[in-house]
């Protein structure tokens, strides 16, 4: 069920450069299901399921498995961590955040007022691990180590859920059930779990060179344009997936662009159609590899990006997945 799948790939901690634990959740549900798993130089996971045609294309389709977070860069002698991003964290979504290390050490993100006056900055941030000083932090952790926002799903009204990570855990389980439920489709799915989206399409980048694809889809979020002082881009939640026009990483190639509406209007979905003007996505990393390869994106609207309370609905995620099962079998 794609809502289990969902709770279980936001549960598992994986932070850009550090997805491991992701990508051992996603190894362990598709473990029987797929013809074939690696992982790659990068840590990318990337899976295949071959299509039954004998002129079968090779279809790319990437989710990233990475979400922000911060890195300890020093050790106050009061016992407080001094952190930067990882990642497009913001000053105002990090005010009193509960967060969580790798091992299991808990915090509190806080952001310290400038004695000037002026605005803080990401030089501002510190966590408070509850140390009474250096030497006991030190014991807790180390530098270098990474912080997330802690799980937290939650359910808000009768179809949405809100959590940390949701960029890009929703489109990993969208990846997953589709690998699950398709069956002698007709294209081989290459399933990409990317690593390291949020600090620059890295992941996907030598993935896509590798792999060499016919054409490449991403799955990720997109913005929002549906609540009080935010209307554009206008994508609204519960009104379906949308199809990438274009972001400030790339214009989708036509053919895969309406390929996707063509798939939508097959499977009798809803999509809403997005012009975003800025962000990026995998989408753009397989577009630009070697020659250039036809690419597009599916995302998923999500009020709240990169902050700890980043919310879907879930009818845009079970439109998503229909979708997908008409798109590699009719492109």
């Amino acid at each position: 069920m794609l809502r289990n799948t969902l709770k279980t790939l936001l549960s598992a901690w994986g932070p850009s450069g550090s997805e491991h634990q992701v990508a051992a959740t996603i190894r362990e549900m598709l473990n029987g299901h797929v013809d074939s798993m690696r992982t790659d130089a990068l840590g990318n996971l990337i899976v295949e399921k071959y299509g039954s045609d004998d002129n079968a294309r090779r279809i790319m389709i990437s989710a990233h498995m990475d979400h922000i977070g911060l890195v300890v860069t020093a050790i106050e002698k009061e016992g407080y961590l001094r952190v930067m991003n990882v990642g497009g964290v913001g000053i105002k979504e990090s005010q009193t955040r509960h967060v969580v290390f790798e091992n299991g050490v808990e915090g509190v993100l806080r952001v310290e007022e400038p004695e000037s006056g002026a605005s803080p900055a990401i030089k501002d941030l510190f966590i408070d691990i509850g140390a009474a000083d250096a030497e006991e932090a030190r014991g807790m952790v180390q530098l270098g180590d990474m912080a997330v926002y802690a799980p937290d799903m939650f359910q808000v009204g009768k179809h949405r859920i809100a959590s940390p990570a949701m960029d890009d855990r929703c489109a990993c389980a969208l990846l997953v059930e589709l690998l699950l439920y398709s069956e002698n489709q007709k294209n081989t799915i290459v399933g990409v779990f990317s690593t390291q989206e949020e600090v620059g399409l890295r992941g996907a980048t030598v993935a896509a060179f590798g792999i060499n694809p016919d054409l490449g889809l991403a799955l990720d979020v997109t913005a929002w344009g549906d609540t009080p002082g935010t209307k554009l881009p206008d994508v609204k939640l519960g009104k379906g997936p949308a199809v990438k026009i274009m972001d400030r990483s790339m214009i989708a190639t036509p053919m895969v662009r309406d390929a996707l509406l063509e798939a939508a209007a097959a499977a009798d979905i809803p999509v809403q159609r997005e012009v975003l003007p800025f962000g990026g996505t995998d989408g753009a990393a397989i577009q630009h590899t070697r020659a250039g390869i036809p690419a597009g994106t599916l995302s998923i609207p999500c009020r709240y990006v990169h902050s700890a309370c980043e919310m879907i609905d879930m009818r845009d995620m079970d439109g998503a997945l229909q979708v997908l099962l008409q798109f590699v079998n009719q492109i």
